[in-house]
């Protein structure tokens, strides 16, 4: 029982940015949290075969991106857009704003997807998550100035795809 609650404690914190990561490789909501599940199900059984990693973060993160990419490979991505019910706004809230930035993030989401695998998992994984370069490079299996010129050219290309999409929607 002590393992469990050590796996807990050194992996439970990490819970948010292994969810932003799954994100990025798949586009439905329920999908990223099997990718999480999955996620955690490996780390658990790495952890009770005595694998324990002194940093959970860049370790779950790795193991993630592992699934993430296996599952790329399994199936074909499917072109749709995230669809999320309506929801009622409250009255507090200001619709306008919210409405403009349910607009301004899927432009940003389609802007993601529209960069290669390489470049999307980089940004995630620096922008994101918060990891830096180097720890990027090891999760990814890269050396460190090829992520660096993935994060460099995906920002750019990101920059240039939602300025793009904001002339053609307001010429």
């Amino acid at each position: 029982m002590a393992s469990d609650d050590e796996f807990l404690q050194a992996t439970l914190p990490v819970l948010d940015l292994v969810h932003n990561l799954a994100r990025r490789f798949v586009r439905e909501r329920a999908d990223a949290e099997d990718l999480v599940q999955d996620t955690y199900l490996r780390a658990w059984q790495a952890w009770t075969k005595g694998n324990r990693p002194r940093r959970p973060a860049p370790w779950l993160a790795t193991i993630c991106l592992n699934l993430g990419r296996d599952r790329l490979r399994q199936a074909s991505l499917r072109s749709e857009l995230i669809v999320e019910p309506p929801q009622e706004p409250a009255a507090d809230i200001d619709v306008a704003a919210v409405a403009i930035g349910r607009v301004e993030q899927a432009q940003i989401e389609r802007a993601l997807w529209a960069l290669t695998e390489e470049q999307r998992i980089a940004i995630a994984l620096m922008d994101i998550v918060g990891f830096t370069a180097a720890e990027v490079a090891a999760i990814t299996g890269s050396p460190r100035g090829t992520v660096l010129a993935r994060v460099h050219r995906g920002r750019k290309a990101l920059a240039r795809l939602v300025g793009e999409e904001a002339v053609r929607r307001d010429p």
